[in-house]
């Protein structure tokens, strides 16, 4: 493979594909709001997420372009973040079509980013991208917005592929690293009631799919997440145990509302129930290093 782009991929899922892919590929460029420069073999390129400026002719005979911009949700739903959430999913994904509509020979694949937040709260159904439930609120509306703005333009010489990505745990970033620290200070008991799953999934299996959809040239809307989703309260228990702490304080519903307003988060991060499961990659044959929670921990935690 030859040129690979990662917009917006100076974060931590970023580095988790620039570790996998630095020698796959013969070039890799990200796409930064900070400033152009190279580092490590790798091209930074300074760009602007709502308008054309330059950036764009880096997409001129690339290889694969995936997107992964959008604010983060790690925050308060207040209005002016709502509109941020959204806008920059939105304006993000609507500027690369554009930019790739004009090229002469444009990425061959387009991987964008989405969300396995997309299916409603389940408790009862696991969701895959055949049968599963979208649901109607903030999350979803968003997500379904989002890959409306990817899948609006139709791309005769770019494949596109919508990635419904579940929470990816990592050694040095996301999610994992909070819950571990609650786990180690006795506070890593279930949150709310705990019976709502998590899906998730561990970084190297994340960018092992994404390699995986490249070279099968899957295209549409794909799972990313683990075949096995958890229980919340199976999940911090499996967690505290492989710390080593044999305390695990639950976090009650009205606690957990408390503690979010306190660092300006929102409680359904952790009290959707996540129900979802990886059909099209497991039906075109990836296997997964990582399918059962306590090899992540384990693996994580080294």
């Amino acid at each position: 493979m030859k040129k690979l782009i990662i917009a917006a991929g100076t974060g931590f899922l970023g580095q988790v594909l620039i570790n996998h892919f630095q020698n796959k590929f013969d070039q890799i460029v990200i796409f930064t709001r900070g400033k152009s420069k190279e580092e490590n073999g790798i091209k930074y390129v300074n760009w602007d997420a709502r308008k054309l400026s330059g950036w764009e002719t880096e997409l001129e005979n690339a290889t694969v372009l995936i997107n992964l911009a959008g604010k983060s949700v790690d925050c308060r739903y207040t209005k002016v973040n709502k509109k941020e959430i959204l806008l920059s999913r939105i304006e993000s994904t609507k500027i690369l079509n554009k930019a790739v509509l004009q090229c002469k020979n444009p990425p061959k694949h387009w991987l964008n980013s989405s969300t396995s937040t997309i299916y409603r709260f389940s408790l009862d159904k696991q969701m895959d991208e055949i049968n599963g439930e979208i649901g109607n609120d903030f999350s979803m509306n968003v997500a379904q917005s989002w890959e409306k703005a990817f899948f609006m333009y139709d791309t005769p010489k770019t494949l596109k592929t919508a990635m419904r990505t579940s929470i990816v745990l990592g050694k040095k970033g996301g999610a994992f690293i909070p819950l571990k620290t609650l786990a180690k200070t006795g506070l890593g008991g279930k949150q709310g009631k705990g019976n709502q799953y998590i899906s998730w999934i561990h970084e190297s299996d994340f960018a092992k799919a994404i390699e995986f959809i490249i070279q099968q040239e899957m295209t549409g809307v794909i799972n990313i997440v683990s075949p096995t989703p958890i229980a919340n309260a199976d999940f911090m228990k499996k967690l505290q145990k492989a710390v080593g702490q044999l305390i695990g304080i639950p976090m009650p519903t009205f606690l957990l509302k408390i503690g979010s307003f306190i660092i300006r988060t929102e409680t359904e991060l952790v009290l959707k129930s996540r129900n979802v499961i990886p059909k099209k990659l497991i039906e075109n044959g990836f296997k997964f290093e990582f399918s059962n929670i306590d090899s992540a921990f384990k693996n994580l935690l080294q």
